[in-house]
């Protein structure tokens, strides 16, 4: 026998478990197991009924996933897209800012009763005299979109989205139309003015405070925020990306009540206060509530053109969608609103109602529909700027 061969059997297991090691440290800090729906009671046959309609409508449907008990059970993608892709999230922005506020209030480092005035005013000496007039806007009614502010967006390409050098600047000259607290009105001027004071209480630019507070923690990959104005500021409203399979961690940690595999990476107490009405009676502090589901407890994230997170804690379960659809019909009944209300409404809950049928050939047609859906191409319901292009 060659004397080399125990040694080299030796390195090949060696190589083996090293590569297995890798792989594993590589995947399970940062995604979900993954489960047959039936393994977690659901029945796969309305999941594939519901890939099915989605095709058939031609529906621009990037991903859609859902995690039930900690596991991933459905997983499309459409176009040749995959895992690994990220999107621009919008208005889900807005939610884990929201989620950072609560770390930073946690910290100590903000309330929700300061003023904008005085922490944007310390912190940008420059636009301090524009905001001498909104004295009594605080933190509580910038997440609460009840601040009073009004601007006067463009109908097209208004430069707080498009190419404004400072858009601080931009609510600096803002007026106040009626006293902070009195009225709900979804603007994204608010967003703008909440950035800043994250970063400033932070001590560092928002979205490093976002990787090292939030991002880093729940293992994401391939997170950026973007769309920084010419003074390196983002927006708390828009500028996020990041992998469906990471929406759905946020979603997984709302759900946990900030609690990611045994950390409490948010307070407790200020997710639910996150999620409890607050100006409006579907609106916490930047998060949606009952807004897709009415029947029974339900709190989502929504972004522009059809992105959601949506979290329904009695069954323990995640719904999250990236999408180009529809923004016909406002803020609370756009078709892609109305879109994904049904995808949760009418086949997601009817999914887990039915409970595991009898799981022979399930999996081979989950499997066959979910090829033939990332082999389709939807028509967008909108017009896709370049930040709508998925990225790896």
């Amino acid at each position: 026998m060659n004397r080399l061969q125990p040694v080299r059997r030796v390195l090949a297991l060696a190589a083996t478990l090293f590569i297995a090691a890798a792989a594993h440290a590589q995947t399970a800090p940062t995604d979900f197991p993954e489960a047959a729906p039936e393994a977690v009671g659901i029945d796969s046959a309305k999941l594939v009924e519901l890939s099915q309609w989605l095709r058939h409508e031609k529906l621009d449907v990037r991903s859609l996933l859902v995690v039930k008990d900690g596991k991933l059970v459905f997983e499309r993608y459409g176009d040749q897209l995959q895992r690994g892709h990220n999107y621009e999230l919008y208005s889900i922005t807005k939610s884990v800012s929201s989620l950072l506020a609560g770390i930073l209030v946690q910290e100590g480092k903000l309330s929700l009763d300061d003023r904008a005035a005085d922490v944007v005013g310390r912190w940008r000496p420059a636009v301090a005299a524009g905001f001498a007039d909104k004295r009594e806007v605080r933190l509580r009614h910038l997440l609460s979109m009840s601040s009073g502010l009004h601007y006067d967006f463009k109908p097209k390409d208004d430069p707080i989205y498009y190419g404004a050098p400072d858009r601080l600047q931009l609510a600096a000259g803002t007026r106040q139309k009626e006293p902070p607290g009195r009225s709900f009105e979804y603007t994204d001027i608010n967003p703008v003015i909440t950035a800043a004071m994250l970063s400033a209480s932070a001590g560092m630019p928002v979205e490093q405070y976002a990787r090292r507070r939030l991002f880093e923690p729940l293992g994401m990959t391939n997170a950026a925020w973007e769309r920084a104005d010419a003074t390196g500021l983002v927006s708390s409203g828009w500028g996020l990306r990041l992998r469906p399979m990471d929406m759905a961690k946020i979603g997984q940690l709302v759900m946990d009540q900030g609690r990611w595999q045994g950390r409490q990476l948010v307070p407790q107490a200020w997710v639910r206060q996150m999620t409890t009405p607050q100006a409006a009676p579907d609106f916490g502090h930047y998060w949606w509530v009952n807004h897709i589901v009415r029947s029974e407890p339900e709190v989502d994230a929504m972004g522009f053109k059809g992105q959601f997170i949506a979290v329904l804690p009695q069954r323990r379960t995640v719904v999250v969608m990236t999408s180009l659809l529809s923004i016909d019909g406002g803020l609370r009944d756009a078709d892609n609103v109305k879109t994904f209300r049904r995808i949760v409404n009418d086949y997601v809950l009817p999914a887990i109602d039915r409970g595991a049928q009898d799981a022979a050939g399930r999996g081979d047609a989950l499997r066959k529909e979910l090829d033939q859906a990332r082999a389709t191409q939807g028509v967008p319901g909108s017009t896709a700027d370049p930040t709508d292009t998925p990225r790896l």
